[in-house]
């Protein structure tokens, strides 16, 4: 899409932004999945294991469904909250309109990964994965290019791989290995939603703060400028590129420490996050070395516009700086999954997520450009860190009840 100019990357950039808010904030999918079949299968309940997975993907329909048709009646009002100028609201409403016909797909693969990571089966999820995104990958060349579709082509895609990922995982878990994995085809009874919905509550807050503040950094990107957008987009993928790579230490903390807990052994479940801890920060300090080196060069594999490669580079240190502390925070927060400590996690990110708000809030008044905007993202980091280090060195993390 950077190769489509700065108009096309700009309206991704705030789409990226909307989707994510659209069908982040539905994480709970996995997260609140994970840990309580984790737990099931810690205490050798395969019944129970299933009976969670049928009700996180019946929520993953339910919420889907809904997701789609408010994208569809709102795409344009949406687009204007966002801070889209007239330049970039054609091509930003054909992506948005495309991409939302995924939207229940998108929640089927959520709440699937969350399920294969709480058994412990964290290569299906991948080579699922890896797959559609594959297919992904091979479309966006055709439609984009070889039929002319610019960036319309390239939502399809996404699209379209998302669906073939969905339904993949769908037969995986209710047909080729529904009785391994002990998952009985009913619709479960209303009353059994409760508690995975005050679970979804806690993380809805928890991810739509976080979320939000992301969606907020973009939105006053936009109104610095288009260049300002799109150089901010082409940050973000780097940003998101780096999260994917720390991301597989999260899901090992959330998967390890509630089977852990689950099997009543809080001693193993904190030497296991001791060392994901450390692999974390390891993890991140290569990252940020890697990318620094990179500089020269990274930037042309996302964009061909000189004016948006140059307003990258005014943030790139940021990017840089701070891989370390983000190796922490995410495998921190997948830690505090795995032990369900969702109530904690949704207070100490809305307090840190308003800390954030308020510098973004500043940037346009007080003229810091760009740069005050990875100032508003740095805050964020910094106070999720402050607040996962205190109870964890209190060591009064494992002595939580579950969610």
């Amino acid at each position: 899409v950077g190769q489509l100019g700065r108009v096309p990357l700009g309206a991704l950039g705030v789409n990226t932004s909307i989707f994510s808010m659209t069908f982040v904030i539905f994480n709970f999918l996995a997260y609140g999945t994970t840990p309580r079949v984790g737990r099931a299968v810690g205490n050798d309940d395969r019944a129970e294991a299933g009976r969670v997975v049928m009700r996180a993907l019946t929520l993953a329909v339910g919420a889907g469904i809904v997701a789609l048709i408010a994208l569809q009646a709102l795409a344009r009002p949406i687009l204007v909250l966002m801070g889209a100028s007239e330049e970039l609201m054609g091509p930003a409403l054909a992506y948005l309109r495309i991409r939302a016909l995924a939207g229940p797909a998108v929640l089927l693969i959520t709440a699937s990964h969350g399920a294969f990571r709480g058994y412990q089966d964290t290569r299906t999820p991948m080579v699922v994965t890896l797959g559609f995104n594959v297919v992904n990958g091979g479309l966006d060349p055709l439609l984009i290019f070889v039929l002319d579709w610019g960036l319309a082509g390239a939502a399809a895609a996404t699209a379209i791989g998302q669906w073939i990922g969905a339904l993949t995982f769908l037969v995986l878990l209710l047909k080729t290995r529904r009785d391994e994995l002990g998952i009985e085809l009913r619709w479960p009874d209303l009353h059994t939603l409760v508690p995975f919905l005050k679970v979804g509550r806690d993380l809805f807050l928890r991810t739509a703060s976080l979320v939000g503040t992301m969606t907020l950094a973009t939105a006053i990107a936009a109104r610095v400028g288009v260049t300002a957008v799109a150089a901010h987009q082409v940050a973000a993928q780097l940003w998101t590129f780096l999260a994917l790579l720390v991301d597989a230490l999260a899901v090992a903390a959330q998967a390890l420490v509630s089977k852990q807990l689950g099997a009543d052994d809080p001693e193993t479940a904190r030497r296991v996050s001791n060392r994901l801890l450390q692999w974390g920060l390891v993890v991140g300090i290569v990252l940020g070395v890697g990318f620094w080196a990179l500089r020269p060069v990274l930037p042309g594999f996302f964009t061909n516009d000189p004016d948006t490669i140059q307003a990258l580079r005014g943030v790139y240190l940021f990017v840089v700086l701070l891989q370390p502390l983000n190796g922490l925070v995410f495998v921190g927060d997948g830690i505090y999954m795995g032990a369900e400590a969702f109530p904690y996690l949704a207070k100490a990110m809305i307090g840190t997520a308003l800390a954030a708000a308020l510098v973004l809030l500043l940037v346009v008044p007080m003229g810091w450009g760009l740069t005050g905007v990875w100032w508003g993202i740095t805050t964020l980091m910094a106070g999720r860190l402050l607040t996962l280090a205190i109870p964890y060195a209190r060591e009064t993390l494992f002595a939580r009840e579950p969610a």
